[in-house]
């Protein structure tokens, strides 16, 4: 018997649709670890991150709206990053850690709950190091007009903003290398459905035999 949840990495490069599968599988009864929505919150909560985001961007990328509630330039980090891979890496190298903490307080809930499976997911999981430890990795994978459509009509910039974005990242190739199982999202969103239903069926056949 397990006496902890399957963990489920899943990743894909930006607009790929990592997040609406996430969704389906939440809806499906897994639990979800949404690692990049954890690294924002830790950005505005955390006084360390804080104090180190400060060292690395200057004072002013943060201010405090009329409440007093803490804002952070998250436009002005994003350019910054993808245009110095070297930022990038001290941002990461700063945020990471806490993450990871993060997620391993999730999993010992998870177990305590008696969840199933636990759905890590993470928009730079590989490079981060952060499919240690995973059973699995799933890649949710798209072709790039697709990818930077997508991306573009969620307000993430504009065309050519979003493209520089997806190349600063690891090519999709290169995550398909790493996968478990890969997830194409060229077709509709039932399609979508179909395949992530297929993946979690293949998770608890998993489970019944471990």
């Amino acid at each position: 018997m397990r006496n902890q949840p399957f963990l489920l990495g899943v990743t894909g490069g930006l607009g790929s649709g990592k997040s609406t599968v996430c969704r389906i599988l939440a809806s499906l009864g897994c639990a979800v670890f949404e690692a990049d929505s954890v690294a924002r919150e830790l950005q505005l909560s955390d006084p360390e991150i804080i104090s180190g985001m400060k060292r690395l961007f200057g004072e002013g990328i943060y201010s405090r709206d009329p409440s007093g509630r803490l804002l952070l330039d998250r436009k002005s980090v994003a350019e910054r990053v993808f245009a110095d891979s070297t930022l990038l890496e001290r941002l990461n190298r700063l945020i990471h850690p806490r993450v990871f903490a993060a997620f391993g307080k999730a999993v010992n809930e998870a177990a305590s709950q008696g969840i199933d499976i636990l759905v890590k997911e993470a928009a730079i999981l590989f490079e981060s190091g952060g499919d240690k430890g995973l059973d699995a990795v799933a890649v949710v994978t798209a072709d790039m007009d697709k990818r930077v459509e997508r991306a573009v009509s969620k307000g993430m910039g504009s065309k050519a903003q979003v493209t520089r974005r997806i190349e600063a990242q690891w090519p999709q190739e290169k995550l398909v290398e790493k996968a478990d199982f890969v997830i194409d999202n060229n077709g509709s969103v039932p399609e979508l459905e179909s395949a992530t239903g297929e993946l979690h069926r293949e998770l608890l056949r998993r489970l019944t035999r471990s």
